[in-house]
C-alpha cells in the first residue's frame, strides 16, 4: 500500500473512534433524560431532606445554606434518618483502634464502702471521778501519779475532816442514847431515838463513809479522825487533781478513772457519705499500732449537725477492749459495707424487722419491748432509716460508674446492639439513682441483658458531635440547646436580630473587646488593630456586617455593657 493509503486508513479509523465517543455522551444523555430524576425533583428532594450545620457548632441547625451564626464559617449539609441521629457505627478495626468495651446491665445488690479516719477515745458512759464529800485536808494520796490501774474498792485518798468528826459524834451520842432504853420506856421515845440513830447513820454514808466503816465505828465507840475514799469503779487514773497536804471543798475532784475495757472511736464521715451510714452497723477499722489486724465496732451515734469548717459529721463507734491493746487517741481507718436495695435503700439482713435500742445498739431483739440496760423502749429497725426486709426486693438495676456520661442536668450511656452487621452503639438517656461504689443504680432509660460501653463512650461521643447527631452536649436537634456561651440551637437570635457586634467586619474572627474605634458616635470592635486602619480607609464597605448599625428600634447595645449586665444577673 501506497504512503497516501496508510494515510487515508489512519485518518478513517480516527474519525471513527471520535463518532463512537459522541454516540456514547448522547446516548448516556438520552437515557439520564428518560430514566433519571429531573434536576427540579433532585433539587426538591434535597430541599427536603438535607440539613444544614456547623462542623464547629453541630448545634446550629439551619433549612438552607449561609453562615454560621457563631463562628462565621459555611454550614455543610448533614442529611440522616431520626434513627440514626442517634446511633454510630463503625468497623471492627475501628473499635479495636478505640479499645471499646462493654458490660451487660445486671440486676444486683450493690454494696458501697465508705471510707472514714479518726480517732479512739475513752467512753464517756465509763468515765468516773473521785470528789471530796466533806470539806478536810488530804493527808495521804495512796495513787499519787496517773495511767496507774485501779480495781474497784481500792483505797485512793485518807482525808481529815472536822466535820465529818463532828458527825461521827452525833452518831455515837445516838447510840448510847438507844443503849440507854429500857422495856419499860415510853415507846415514843424509843421509836424516836431508834429513827435518830438511823438518821445519823444515813448522814455518814451520805458524807463518804461506807456501810462497813459506819458499823465499825459503831461497834468499837471510837471516831475516825481519816475519812478512806475507795475507788467506785476499776479503771485507769486518768487524771489527778489534788496533792497531799491541799484543803479541798464539798465536790472538789480529786481523781478522774476511766475504764478502758470499752472505748469510742470517733470518725469523720464526708457529707456525701452520710446516705449510707445508720446507727447499728458494723464498722471495721486498722491502727498503725498493729498493722494488719482488723477490730470491729457497732455505730452507736451518727452527730445530727455537719461541722461548716470541715464538711463532715462525727459518726461514734462502740468497741470492745478486752485486752487493753486499743488506746485512746491511737489513729485509725475505718471502713463501713452498706449494702443498697432498689431506691439506694440501705439494707441490713442482721437487722432487717427487728428491735433495736437507740442508746445501746448491741441490744437487738425480735419483737418490741425494752433495753435491758436502760430500760428505753425499742424502736424498729426502719426507724433508724434501714429498708424492710418486705422492700429490700428485687435487686436494683445496676451499671458500672464508667458507663454512664453525665453533664450535671442529664446522663446517657451507649449501648452496643447485638444484632447489628458492624460495630454499632445507640444513644440512650438514663436517669441515675445514687452512685454505689463502682457502681450507679439506674432508674429509667435501661434494662436488664443490654451492653453497655464502659471504655470509649466519650470517644464515641465526641466522633457522634463531630458528625453533628445527638450527643452528650447536643440533647435533641430539634429543641434549642445552648453552648457554653449561652448560644440556643434552632431557633437562636443572630446578631443582627439583637444589634450586638460578635465578629470582625473585615476579617470575620470573633471581636476583640480591647480593640474598637469610635465611628458615627459608636463603637466598632475588630479582632486586630490592623483591621482598624483597614475599616477607616473604606468604612461605608463594612456597614453592612454591623449589626449596630442595622438595629433602628432600641439603642445600640455594646458588648462589653452587655457581658456586665449578664454578669449582674447570674450573680
Amino acid at each position: 500500500m501506497s504512503k497516501t493509503g496508510r494515510q487515508f486508513v489512519r485518518l478513517a479509523r480516527g474519525l471513527a473512534l471520535v463518532l463512537l465517543v459522541v454516540v456514547g455522551f448522547a446516548g448516556g444523555f438520552i437515557a439520564r433524560a428518560h430514566f433519571g430524576p429531573s434536576t427540579e425533583s433532585i433539587a426538591d428532594q434535597t430541599d427536603e431532606e438535607t440539613i444544614w450545620t456547623c462542623s464547629m457548632h453541630p448545634n446550629v441547625r439551619r433549612n438552607a445554606p449561609g453562615q454560621c451564626p457563631l463562628c462565621g464559617m459555611d454550614l455543610i449539609p448533614l442529611s440522616q434518618s431520626a434513627a440514626a441521629r442517634t446511633e454510630l457505627q463503625m468497623s471492627e478495626e475501628a473499635a479495636k483502634l478505640l479499645r471499646i468495651q462493654t458490660h451487660p446491665v445486671t440486676r444486683r445488690f450493690v454494696t458501697t464502702e465508705v471510707r472514714m479516719v479518726g480517732k479512739v477515745d475513752y467512753d464517756e458512759t465509763r468515765i468516773k471521778t473521785i470528789t471530796a464529800y466533806v470539806p478536810g485536808r488530804i493527808d495521804r494520796l495512796f495513787v499519787d501519779y496517773t495511767g496507774i490501774t485501779v480495781r474497784p474498792g481500792d483505797h485512793m485518798v485518807e482525808l481529815y475532816s472536822p466535820e465529818l468528826i463532828s458527825a461521827q459524834a452525833e452518831f455515837l451520842q445516838t447510840v448510847e442514847a438507844v443503849g440507854r432504853l429500857t422495856p419499860n420506856s415510853s415507846p415514843t421515845l424509843a421509836q424516836s431515838a431508834r429513827a435518830t440513830l438511823a438518821a445519823a447513820g444515813d448522814k455518814l454514808r451520805l458524807l463518804g463513809l461506807t456501810a462497813e466503816q459506819v458499823e465499825q465505828i459503831e461497834k468499837s465507840g471510837r471516831v475516825v479522825d481519816h475519812l478512806t475514799i475507795y475507788a467506785p469503779r476499776g479503771g485507769v487514773v486518768i487524771e489527778k487533781n489534788a496533792h497531799e497536804g491541799m484543803y479541798v471543798q464539798t465536790g472538789t475532784r480529786i481523781y478522774t478513772i476511766a475504764d478502758l475495757s470499752r472505748l469510742w472511736v470517733k470518725l469523720d464521715a464526708y457529707e456525701s457519705d452520710m446516705q449510707w451510714l445508720r446507727y447499728g452497723q458494723q464498722v471495721e477499722f486498722t491502727t498503725e499500732a498493729y498493722p494488719g489486724q482488723v477490730f470491729t465496732g457497732t455505730i452507736s451515734f451518727i452527730d445530727p449537725v455537719l461541722n461548716d469548717r470541715t464538711r463532715t459529721a462525727k459518726v461514734r463507734v462502740i468497741v470492745d477492749n478486752p485486752d487493753g491493746r486499743l488506746k485512746p487517741n491511737l489513729f485509725v481507718r475505718a471502713t463501713v459495707r452498706a449494702s443498697v436495695a432498689a431506691g439506694g435503700r440501705v439494707i441490713d439482713p442482721r437487722l432487717a424487722d427487728k428491735w433495736i435500742c437507740p442508746m445501746h445498739p448491741e441490744v437487738v431483739k425480735d419483737q418490741a419491748g425494752t433495753c435491758d440496760v436502760c430500760e428505753m423502749a425499742l424502736v424498729t429497725a426502719t426507724e433508724l432509716g434501714y429498708a424492710p426486709a418486705a422492700v429490700a426486693g428485687p435487686p436494683p438495676l445496676v451499671i458500672p460508674a464508667s458507663a454512664p456520661l453525665i453533664t450535671g442536668k442529664r446522663a446517657v450511656v451507649y449501648v452496643s446492639d447485638p444484632n447489628a452487621a458492624a460495630p454499632t452503639f445507640r444513644l440512650h438517656e438514663v436517669r441515675l439513682g445514687p452512685r454505689a461504689g463502682d457502681d450507679y443504680i439506674v432508674l429509667e432509660g435501661l434494662r436488664a441483658g443490654q451492653h453497655v460501653v464502659t471504655n470509649g463512650a466519650f470517644k464515641i461521643d465526641s466522633e457522634m458531635q463531630i458528625r453533628g447527631k445527638i450527643s452528650m452536649m447536643n440533647p435533641d436537634q430539634d429543641t434549642p440547646v445552648h453552648d457554653a456561651h449561652g448560644h440556643a440551637g434552632t431557633d437562636e437570635a443572630t446578631p443582627a436580630d439583637t444589634g450586638i457586634q460578635t465578629h470582625c467586619p473585615v476579617m470575620g474572627n470573633p471581636i476583640d473587646k480591647d480593640i474598637f474605634t469610635e465611628y458615627r458616635g459608636k463603637k466598632v470592635y475588630f479582632c486586630c488593630p490592623g483591621c482598624i486602619e483597614q475599616f477607616l480607609a473604606e468604612p461605608e464597605k463594612y456597614l453592612d456586617k454591623l449589626p449596630q448599625f442595622k438595629v433602628s428600634q432600641e439603642p445600640p447595645q455594646d458588648p462589653i455593657q452587655e457581658d456586665h449586665r449578664n454578669h449582674e444577673t447570674d450573680m
